[in-house]
């Protein structure tokens, strides 16, 4: 089973603890529901962007924690 895991950096990549300590996630979307969850927490608590990893291996990233709610924005889109 793959294990989801985000890294936490500030704007410059250096990893940073963040202010809400993650869990492993089984899915992707679990992983995106969680930092769409507490994306403004970990902002305020000093990481500027994540990366998403399965397995150890890059997905994507770094995203920027202080761009707003991404879904938020998608729904005010359409």
């Amino acid at each position: 089973m793959a294990a989801w895991t985000w890294r936490f950096e500030k704007s410059d990549g250096a990893e940073v603890e963040p202010a809400v300590e993650p869990e492993e996630f089984t899915t992707q979307g679990d992983a995106e529901s969680w930092i769409g969850e507490f994306f403004k927490e970990l902002a305020e608590g000093g990481a500027d962007q994540v990366t998403l990893f399965e397995d150890g291996a890059k997905v994507y990233g770094p995203m920027s924690l202080h761009q707003g709610d991404p879904e938020a924005e998608d729904e005010s889109e359409s």
